[in-house]
Order: C-alpha cells, then sequence, then structure tokens
C-alpha cells in the first residue's frame, strides 16, 4: 500500500481529503492510505465474487464494489467487495455516504504489492470494527481465507466449496474464482 499522508488525520480530516480528489483513500490507524489500482486477476475475482453475492443476496442485502465503511474514527476502509444485509441496514437507506455500520462480510483481493500479512492485518482491524466475516483472496496462491471473529481462519484452495451459516445457501467453488 502506498501512504499518502504521514500525519494522523481526524475522520473530518480524512473524509474532506478524500472528497477533494479523484483517487479512492482508506484510513487505516488514522492515515490516509491510497488504494491501488486493480490488475486483471483482481478484477476478475472481483466480477466473479460479485456476481455470486448479487445473485445469492439480491433480495436479502446490498453488495457494493469499493464502498467504503465508516468502522471507527481512525478506520475507514474500503474493501473491494462487501456484504450488508438489510437487517444490518434497511432497505429505506439511500444515501450516497460511506457504510455507516459495519457489513457482514468485506473482501479484500490481494494485489501484487500487497501481502496475505498485511490483509490478515487489515482482516483483524475489520473484525474488531464488527465485520462478521472477512475474505481474503490470493489471485497468487489461488485461495481464499475466511477470517472469523471467534475462530481461526480457513484457507479454501482448488474445487474446495465455501459455505457458511451466516450466508445460507451461498457457496462458491474456490477454483472459479480465478479460472
Amino acid at each position: 500500500m502506498i501512504t499518502t499522508s504521514i500525519e494522523k488525520l481526524t475522520k473530518a480530516e480524512f473524509w474532506a481529503m478524500a472528497d477533494a480528489t479523484d483517487l479512492t483513500y482508506e484510513l487505516i490507524d488514522g492515515i490516509a492510505v491510497a488504494k491501488m489500482s486493480p490488475k486483471y486477476f483482481h478484477s476478475r475475482s472481483t466480477g466473479t465474487i460479485f456476481t455470486a453475492l448479487t445473485a445469492w443476496g439480491n433480495s436479502r442485502g446490498r453488495v457494493g464494489i469499493e464502498w467504503a465503511i465508516d468502522l471507527s474514527d481512525d478506520f475507514t476502509p474500503v474493501p473491494d467487495l462487501l456484504y450488508i444485509s438489510f437487517d444490518r441496514l434497511p432497505a429505506t437507506w439511500q444515501e450516497n455516504a460511506a457504510c455507516p455500520v459495519a457489513p457482514e462480510l468485506a473482501v479484500e483481493i490481494i494485489s501484487p504489492r500487497q501481502t496475505f500479512g498485511q490483509m490478515a492485518q487489515k482482516a483483524s482491524n475489520y473484525l474488531a470494527g464488527g465485520v462478521l466475516r472477512v475474505w481474503i483472496v490470493d489471485p497468487s496462491a489461488q485461495s481464499l481465507t475466511v477470517f472469523y471473529p471467534d475462530a481461526a481462519p480457513i484457507t479454501y484452495t482448488g474445487a474446495q466449496i465455501v459455505t457458511d451459516s451466516i450466508f445460507p445457501d451461498l457457496s462458491i467453488v474456490t477454483s472459479q474464482l480465478f479460472g
């Protein structure tokens, strides 16, 4: 990740800076960090997951691509994808703003200059902010690792099917993310 501010910012300073540019920024530990521009494998995985989540969750909630989440005063991430149910954010909510509550799912796809360790730390921050599941997709390793707030992460590869009790009837074959 490319750090774009040296000193810690308040939430108001962050939004003023982020709203004044065409770049996408995240606030991580109070520091504004520019998001990397996605490449082909990243884009392909994003599209596949978006399609699966949208088909599954259309009547249950919202799926967002690169939608900021207002999780705390010093952590406003912009996950590659998120899913939030209408239970957490009612269908009547219609604002052009960051997601105001923690979603059930945040998905991060590792870009070439990012490491799994960096994304694992980010997953911990998401979970601390109330996100129920974090998926870290690694195109290089062709894996999807699910992080839980109360259990060790599980990594899926190949023909393994990702399922979860909080997403009934959703299943994703890991290898299809990288085809």
